[in-house]
């Protein structure tokens, strides 16, 4: 027996869900905090959102078209958190115009994403949801231990 579960536009609108929440918490920084405030050898959480944004919209072109390119130059020279918002807002209108482009094959053909990990199309974007999840939580403990209450992780 198979059992949908989600279909694409709703996987979409989950992962644009978590993208807005961790807009949010990028919001919620203090400019400075942003770039340097770090805990243990965790790193600062803008380098955490620059590595968000070398995933998001690559990972949806990637699976949309099987082909695997990086990032544009220029993003580790981002140093103001309205540059980051910025390029954030991008990738979010880039994703949605890419997403409708995906065939559904595409979900669950196997690829060799960026070189590195061989998986159905739809496991690399849980992939890229989970990762993003993860760092976002090492950003809700900078904001925490900054004395800022992050926002409700239930209001994406």
């Amino acid at each position: 027996m198979t059992t949908n579960v989600l279909n694409s536009q709703e996987l979409l609108n989950h992962w644009q869900g978590h993208r807005r929440l961790t807009r949010r918490v990028i919001e919620a920084f203090p400019e400075d905090k942003l770039f340097s405030f770090t805990i243990g050898s965790m790193r600062p959480f803008s380098e955490m959102a620059k590595e968000f944004l070398k995933m998001a919209e690559p990972i949806a072109r990637g699976v949309a078209t099987g082909k695997w390119t990086e990032y544009g130059p220029g993003l580790e020279s981002v140093n103001t958190k309205a540059e980051l918002l910025r390029l954030w807002d991008e990738a979010t209108e880039k994703i949605n115009a890419i997403w409708p482009t995906i065939p559904a094959h595409r979900f669950a053909e196997i690829d060799k994403a960026f070189g590195q990990w061989e998986n159905p199309g739809i496991v690399t974007i849980l992939y890229g949801i989970e990762n993003e999840i993860h760092h976002r939580g090492q950003g809700y403990v900078y904001l925490r231990a900054l004395g800022i209450e992050p926002p409700p992780f239930w209001e994406r």
